[in-house]
């Protein structure tokens, strides 16, 4: 009789199963304006710390944000909610791909203990898509900012959303939850959907940050772009256009890179002098802030922005 051991760990399943037959992309060299330090500074490790002692995720780990050095070392993380596998596969994003784990019903309390632990001033709270639960888990997002006001009173409160596609009243349960900034990215020009963000729909996004307005208009709207995917400077400024239409108040522009060769590729590096043109034409198309230079991310210097965003507002309204 033989008898076979078997004393191999079983296998991690595969970060991004849908892109592994896909061609290995060209790298491109970044320039010395995309360089940036290696984090490990003692407030970096705090936070760090309390992020996985509380079991949560973030967007910095899941997305390999060029920015986590300088964002964890002053106390700013994004929270990423609703575990940390998307049901979308987009070309150009880091996070895993798969059949997420249920619902975790402790989840929110947990978000608004470390929130208060970290002694947040600004709070950016942004998720995975969930296309597997009924209304895209937007009841579960809108108690993460319950309880955030509940155990962090004093936090202002940013989310960034998935787009809720095909989850009738879903939105309106996320606008009714009263953040201070509604957050969710158009990612790219309408022409590299297909390509890009094929589980989502421009039009869909764009009706998603209008209705934000037409709910409640005192709500801060915000979405981003990235370039350096094929876009031309005409279809960014229709974007920002279009934007505009939907009274979005603040818009985010920033460098696309590639998190591994499996994903879409570069096209090309924007200079910092085209990302000043881009900034200029924003302000001048009357957007409230503006935040367009290279290493631009959503949630970089969320805080300080949101001061910034206020302040226009009221300077607006002194002038009127």
């Amino acid at each position: 009789m033989v008898t076979l051991i078997d004393n191999l760990a079983p296998k991690e399943p595969l970060r991004h199963p849908e892109k592994q037959n896909r061609p290995e992309a060209p790298v491109l060299r970044k320039p010395d304006w995309l360089r940036v330090k290696a984090p490990g500074t003692g407030q970096y490790n705090a936070t760090r710390s309390i992020v996985k002692e509380k079991g949560l995720h973030t967007v910095c780990e899941e997305a390999a944000c060029p920015n986590i050095g300088e964002c964890w070392s002053q106390k700013h993380a994004t929270l990423m909610i609703m575990g940390d596998t998307c049901t979308r596969a987009c070309a150009f994003c880091n996070v895993k791909t798969g059949l997420p784990q249920p619902l975790d019903p402790e989840e929110p309390a947990k978000v608004g203990l470390a929130v208060q632990q970290m002694g947040l001033n600004h709070v950016v709270v942004t998720s995975v898509d969930r296309d597997d639960v009924a209304d895209g888990g937007a009841a579960h997002f809108a108690e993460v900012v319950r309880q955030i006001r509940l155990q962090a009173p004093t936090t202002t409160i940013e989310i960034l959303t998935p787009d809720f596609l095909r989850k009738d009243g879903a939105p309106e349960v996320m606008i009714d939850a009263k953040p201070d900034v509604f957050n969710h990215n158009l990612e790219t020009v309408p022409r590299l959907y297909l390509k890009i963000r094929p589980g989502a729909r421009y039009f869909h996004s764009l009706r998603l940050l209008q209705m934000v307005k037409e709910r409640d208009p005192n709500q801060f709207t915000k979405s981003g772009v990235m370039v350096g995917l094929g876009e031309t400077k005409e279809e960014v400024m229709q974007v920002m256009d279009d934007m505009r239409a939907a009274n979005v108040d603040f818009i985010t522009i920033g460098q696309y890179l590639a998190p591994t060769r499996k994903h879409a590729p570069v096209d090309r590096f924007v200079t910092p002098d085209e990302f000043k043109a881009y900034e200029a034409i924003a302000r001048a198309k009357g957007f409230l802030m503006v935040s367009a230079s290279p290493l631009t991310r959503s949630s970089h210097h969320a805080g300080d922005d949101f001061a910034r965003l206020k302040a226009a507002r009221e300077g607006l309204g002194s002038r009127s």
